[in-house]
């Protein structure tokens, strides 16, 4: 077992390289929002587009498909800390076989019960928009298989501590509806039918085809297994049930979106998934890289009975992660709407559709730090195959969370679904913080709390900076149009980056303290 420093440079290392694929595919994202919200506006055809994932992603989390690799690598660790490697992967195999088979018929089930499930969710829905997304669901379905069996091999590049390859995987996904809809475009006509397909071909390619020369390339053995009743499978399910029966606010959180979306009217799904969007790049680029290379670390603390350098593993992540998320909230707040301006208005996304979405945007940023600490505990939870703890809280925040949504979306209409997520949200990870830190001890949790009251300020003071920059330059260029959309941005950052090295300088910093203040170390 490799020293504390050590396997923090290590995280840190594997988080830089996860960050920068995670920024590249979030770059990449959003120009493919962009290229589509420019190609097809947003109005009730787009809003079918958007609708058309809400089936195949739940088939994929009834799998455990989402959490496959949360999953499995705490299992695969508990051999590799035992030194039994060749054990690991005749338990990859007892695993990969029956769940991707079972996947296989459970897309069939799924493409012929899509009439019927869409009429269902979407009431409001013509007969025409019923039909268009049947069709993209029907294309988009097959795509899980290559998603569930693609998530073990990526599984068993991340316990292997090879971050790379696995990075590739939303890229080349990205690309490929990207791809689909220009082809789709310049052959036939732009529709959405053309970035469906893309969705599928990049599946196949970045999320299956890579990664399983990923696996081969870091040792995997596959071959058929020898037995369906391996132990390993009682263990899997054992882990795995919780979440594929759990389907918690942070699963169910783009549905409701959807749902509740529909009922603001048309174009509402997707400006709410625009400004979504937007907000998971600081997320992916912080929280997100932070928690995939750290996972393995904790699990493997775990494994190895470490408790007490998981547990400031967990702080110290939890604090940069923090602090960081609490800046991207401010700047990104700050700056909606010419953020917005800047990646989508264009052709067919008009001005009005920019308000509308950056409206939802100055909500959703302000749960960018709560995704961001979510992203962390949930993952110090399951490294410690305590998997129920965040399911039951989430399932009961999703029961909280349908009341919220409902009054909040009358209320407010398409600002309301944005706030009941960030509501709803930040209970869940309220509770779940508080049951980490009073298993570890809350004197942590009042530490990190002094994170948050140190970045809280300089946050605000810098994103005020930042709106203020962002209006001088509308009173000198036009705000309305691209490059004064442009401009706004740039200054804006500028002012919001001069405040934040001001405060370095004067001995204030947005970053977590030092891991000793942070907890103690074995």
């Amino acid at each position: 077992m490799v020293d504390e420093t050590t396997l923090r440079r290590r995280i840190g290392v594997s988080a830089l390289i996860v960050s920068g694929g995670v920024l590249l595919s979030r770059i990449l994202g959003v120009f493919r929002e962009s290229f589509f919200a420019g190609m097809l506006g947003a109005d009730g055809v787009t809003d079918q587009y958007v609708a058309a994932f809400r089936i195949p992603d739940f088939l994929n989390y009834l799998l455990a498909g989402g959490f496959l690799a949360i999953t499995f690598i705490p299992i695969f660790a508990r051999y590799l800390a035992d030194d039994d490697e060749e054990g690991g992967w005749t338990a990859f195999n007892a695993i990969l076989w029956p769940l991707t088979a079972a996947m296989v018929v459970f897309v069939g089930i799924g493409m012929a019960i899509a009439p019927a499930l869409v009429e269902w969710l979407y009431p409001d829905f013509t007969p025409d928009q019923l039909a268009e997304t049947v069709l993209y669901i029907r294309i988009v379905l097959p795509a899980q298989v290559f998603f569930v069996a693609g998530a073990l091999f990526t599984a068993v590049q991340y316990s292997k501590g090879q971050f790379v390859i696995p990075t590739l995987a939303p890229i080349i996904y990205n690309l490929g509806i990207i791809g689909g809809g220009v082809i789709h475009a310049v052959i036939w006509e732009p529709s959405p039918v053309g970035f469906v397909w893309g969705v599928l071909v990049g599946a196949a390619i970045g999320n299956f085809g890579v990664q399983w020369l990923g696996a081969k390339r870091a040792g995997m053995r596959m071959t058929r297994p020898e037995t369906l009743s391996h132990p390993v499978m009682r263990e899997y399910f054992a882990i795995a049930i919780p979440l594929m029966i759990g389907q918690s606010i942070v699963v169910l959180d783009e549905t409701f979106m959807s749902v509740f979306g529909d009922r603001v009217g048309d174009g509402a799904q997707t400006h709410l998934q625009y400004a979504r969007r937007t907000m998971f790049v600081p997320i992916g680029v912080i929280a997100q890289a932070a928690g995939v290379a750290a996972y393995p670390a904790l699990a493997r603390l775990f494994a190895a009975g470490k408790k007490q350098a998981m547990a400031d593993t967990v702080d110290k992540t939890v604090g940069y992660v923090l602090a960081l998320s609490m800046a991207a909230a401010a700047l990104l707040t700050a700056l909606s709407i010419p953020v917005i301006q800047v990646l989508f208005e264009r052709v067919r996304f008009t001005a009005d559709d920019t308000i509308e979405t950056a409206s939802a945007l100055f909500f959703y940023a302000l749960a960018i730090p709560i995704w961001g600490v979510l992203q962390i505990v949930t993952r110090a939870f399951y490294a410690r195959r305590q998997m129920w703890t965040p399911v039951v809280v989430g399932t009961a925040a999703t029961v909280v969370a349908i009341p919220i949504y409902f009054a909040l979306e009358a209320r407010l209409g398409l600002r309301g679904v944005a706030l009941a997520s960030v509501a709803v949200l930040g209970l869940y990870t309220v509770v779940l913080a508080w049951l980490w830190y009073s298993t570890v001890g809350l004197e942590r949790l009042a530490k990190l709390g002094r994170v948050a009251f140190r970045s809280f300020p300089l946050a605000v003071v810098a994103g005020f900076a930042a709106w203020g920059g962002a209006w001088l330059v509308g009173q000198v260029i036009d705000p309305t149009g691209f490059a004064g959309a442009v401009s706004a941005v740039l200054a804006g950052t500028a002012a919001f980056a001069a405040v934040a090295i001001a405060g370095a300088l004067a001995g204030y910093t947005l970053v977590a303290p030092r891991p000793a203040e942070l907890g103690t170390r074995e």
